[in-house]
């Protein structure tokens, strides 16, 4: 089932064919208490040594001034604006790539960039009534590129932003949804854990993404907690956040991303660590499965490459495919996205994503018979 909507992308209007779900029973929800505008530029990497402050690779939370400061220095360049955000990305890929019902919750300020993250989740067919407008800016996220590996260094200001509370809210927001999709984070750790506590009472399923290496390092300790609660179903980690996971400050060992599954998987019921282009590996229950990445070696821009990988492991869990299978859809999915720039996948990745798919015999998606014919 198809439908035409006019959507704002990049300061444009566009009109946009989204497929729409066949299903009425919604399948899968996204937290995302602090709505997020994505500024995407690909940059010469050394640029990176004097506008930003930590580690390139990562995301570290920086001020309104360092956040001007970091898009003035890059304003000659072409900066792509997009709604982004890890569990916007990986809402989006499901309803839009997968055809699986979804829907967020959370808040979007009164502004320009709150009205471009809205529009842009509704031309992907993302139910967006569980969407809060509150006064207040919209967060931003600058994303710099590397013109040459496609490496992504993101810097996000939460300063004073629009974010739900969690008094806020509404156990109705849950009702009928199998999986609730959360990041792990510090500043939102009480909403998310609210909302984990919802969701359990409504029976659903969590799904948890351990954000960035610098989070993990920094907030081991909350995480650890959390995972030791029992409530979390599925973690995702890549190999930088699996490392940091079980890294003891106290001497010079380096642990391997098996060591962090076996952790992972001693607490949650799936764990999935992301190895980059040498593939995945996740456990449930005694199995355990390593997975080749999909594709040809193209890498613009590793920016979402996880949020999409996501989106297609729990398409399967929800179309209940294998172990190995759910990984081989994850893997072409984060394989499509890094083909170009933004964590938005183009209509024409899509296409690519569904021809990967059927070389490994995997079941194709509702979606995939229509990315030829969609125009933007």
């Amino acid at each position: 089932m198809r439908a035409v909507s006019e959507s704002l992308y990049n300061d444009n209007v566009v009109e946009v064919e989204v497929e729409v779900a066949e299903e009425d029973t919604p399948l899968i929800l996204g937290l995302e208490p602090t709505a997020l505008i994505d500024y995407i530029a690909r940059v010469d990497w050394s640029l990176l040594d004097g506008i930003i402050i930590g580690e390139r690779g990562g995301a570290i939370d920086v001020s309104i001034e360092e956040l001007e400061h970091i898009l003035r220095e890059v304003e000659s360049y072409n900066v792509l604006k997009m709604a982004g955000g890890s569990v916007s990305n990986t809402i989006r890929g499901l309803s839009a790539g997968f055809g699986v019902s979804c829907g967020l919750v959370g808040a979007y300020g009164d502004d320009e960039q709150g009205r471009l993250y809205v529009a842009n989740m509704i031309s992907s067919g993302v139910d967006v009534s569980r969407l809060i407008a509150k006064k207040g800016p919209t967060g931003r996220c600058v994303c710099l590129v590397d013109a040459l590996s496609g490496g992504r260094t993101m810097r996000p200001c939460f300063s004073n932003v629009a974010t739900l509370q969690a008094e806020e809210l509404n156990r109705e927001d849950f009702k009928g949804f199998k999986w609730l999709v959360i990041r792990f984070g510090i500043y939102s750790l009480e909403i998310t854990k609210a909302a984990i506590k919802i969701a359990k009472q409504e029976g659903v399923f969590i799904s948890m993404d351990l954000a960035s290496f610098e989070t993990v390092r920094d907030y081991r300790q909350s995480l650890v907690e959390l995972l030791e609660s029992g409530d979390i179903d599925l973690c995702f980690g890549n190999e930088d956040e699996a490392r940091e996971l079980l890294r003891d400050h106290d001497n010079d060992h380096d642990p391997i991303p098996e060591d962090a599954l076996e952790f992972l998987g001693e607490k949650c019921k799936w764990a999935v660590v992301t190895l980059g282009p040498n593939g995945c590996m996740a456990k449930h229950g005694g199995e355990t499965v390593r997975v080749p990445a999909t594709g040809d070696g193209k890498v613009i821009d590793t920016t979402g490459a996880g949020d999409l990988f996501m989106s297609g492991f729990l398409y399967g869990l929800v179309k209940g495919l294998s172990l190995e299978e759910c990984c081989k859809v994850g893997s072409c999915s984060g394989g499509s996205v890094v083909r170009s720039l933004g964590a938005q996948v183009t209509p024409e990745n899509w296409h690519w994503m569904a021809q990967q798919m059927q070389i490994q015999a995997l079941p194709l998606p509702p979606t995939a018979t229509n990315w030829s014919r969609r125009k933007f």
